[in-house]
């Protein structure tokens, strides 16, 4: 652990994560409907990542693996455990819950090196993970979704035991309670060591009940729908009745889809009304300059896009989510292009705040691309779901290879060329002009797949 004077310069670091979040819900991503004014703000000051992208998972709810990556800096198939690894004593799926105890996670990696690590708010990757990540925690939601009034919520237990029976529900909106309890801490906060404060909001996952001052904002007939709403999804998929998918009727009617896209904005524009007060508090403590602020998500969603409503899928409404960081290190109001992904949040954060990077960690800085040292840290990003789906991408030309697996699913290939089709609307694998292009992505995603053990090669 490193001396107290060398912790005293080192910055600290505010990690806000929202959980359903697509990287066009955002104005400064160039959505002219939603209002985020404080996010927008924060890229303004900061620097906007254009193309950061999730792995994906082998379960419906894709908020635990894609969480597990970022928090791990490991892919997919590394990041969370196996069934026969752990206690069979939880109350969901191990295999689909805990974080694989050989890696470190990052507030865990900046707890060792003298930081005062702190969590708030939805945490989906197993009490013993928090246990050994935090020092300290208020309003910690052990879970996947729930209403966002009447949250069951632990106070931190310096045991780690987190017994179900001592949860408390909280009447306050999740995204207000969250938010003050990062207020309070910011306030309260008088030590030399610098915090690593995560705050995980629920927000803007379903149940999508914005207070009605935000779902004013919204009237669902004013609503656009999206260039690739369909009614249905021309093939299944794989996931095509999962809970996620029933949340709207078949085919869509598009004013209901409007409804979904009109209450998702209220409450985005709510989170970044409780974010703005976040961001007040460190002002007013004069910790602004001192404090690299993260914003992203888990993973997004489809909301009507390509006939779909929920994140089982690989399209870019799915995958493609919000990286926007501001703070000591790091520029004003800049772009930064190239292929990332979420693993590499973890070293970027590392190299920021010199501060080691642990063995398992397989993501790779950012800064680089910051910098303009490079254009690109990566040539391809790569993503899955289930045995049902798999989808690589170079920036330009996507490749998905779905699987029928179990009785479900649909064997055939799409490829998209996002420079001219963003919406992933024509389909080319038919185009022979185009088969260069498949056999490329084909094969790099195989070399990918053996480098991972992706166990969809041996079914």
């Amino acid at each position: 652990m490193r001396d107290r004077q060398s912790a005293i310069k080192r910055p600290n670091i505010l990690f806000l994560i929202a959980d359903d979040h697509r990287f066009d819900g955002i104005g400064a991503y160039g959505n002219p409907v939603v209002k985020t004014p404080t996010l927008d703000q924060l890229a303004a000051t900061g620097v906007l990542y254009e193309s950061i992208y999730t792995m994906g998972g082998q379960t419906a709810a894709l908020c635990v693996p894609s969480r597990a990556c970022l928090l791990t800096g490991a892919n997919v198939f590394k990041a969370t455990v196996t069934a026969n690894e752990v206690s069979l004593g939880e109350t969901e799926n191990p295999a689909l819950w805990a974080l694989n105890p050989a890696l470190a996670t990052l507030p865990e990696t900046f707890r060792r090196e003298g930081y005062r690590t702190f969590g708030i708010g939805k945490w989906h990757n197993g009490k013993e993970s928090f246990a050994r990540s935090f020092s300290g925690g208020a309003k910690i939601f052990f879970g996947g979704m729930a209403d966002h009034t009447g949250l069951a919520l632990h106070d931190y237990d310096p045991t780690g035991l987190y017994p179900a029976e001592a949860a408390c529900p909280d009447d306050a909106f999740s995204s207000e309670l969250f938010a003050e309890a990062a207020i309070d801490f910011i306030r309260g906060y008088q030590e030399d060591d610098p915090f690593f404060l995560y705050v995980a909001f629920t927000a803007p996952h379903d149940p999508r009940t914005p207070p009605k001052a935000y779902s004013d904002l919204y009237p669902a007939g004013d609503i656009p729908l999206p260039e690739n709403f369909w009614t249905e999804h021309p093939f299944d998929n794989g996931e095509s009745d999962v809970r996620d998918e029933r949340l709207a009727s078949f085919p869509r009617a598009p004013s209901e889809i409007r409804q979904h896209l009109a209450d998702y904005y209220g409450m985005i524009t709510h989170l970044d009304t409780q974010i703005g007060r976040i961001f007040q508090a460190l002002d007013e403590r004069n910790q602004t300059e001192r404090t690299i602020v993260v914003y992203t998500a888990d993973h997004g969603l489809a909301l009507g896009q390509h006939g779909l409503l929920g994140k089982q899928n690989v399209y870019e409404h799915s995958i493609h989510v919000p990286l926007i960081m501001r703070g000591p290190g790091l520029p004003q109001g800049v772009e930064v292009g190239g292929l990332g992904c979420q693993i590499d949040i973890f070293p970027t954060l590392s190299e920021l705040t010199k501060t080691p990077l642990p063995d398992t960690v397989e993501g790779r800085s950012l800064i680089p691309l910051i910098s303009g040292e490079k254009t690109a840290i990566r040539e391809s990003v790569f993503s899955v779901y289930k045995n049902y789906q798999r989808m690589i991408s170079d920036g330009r030309w996507k490749f998905i290879r779905y699987y029928r697996s179990e009785g479900k699913g649909t064997d055939l290939i799409q490829l998209f060329d996002l420079f001219n089709d963003p919406w992933e609307i024509q389909n080319l694998a038919e185009d022979s002009a185009q088969h260069n292009h498949i056999r490329r992505l084909e094969e790099e995603l195989l070399r990918w797949q053996i480098s991972v053990g992706d166990p969809i090669l041996h079914q």
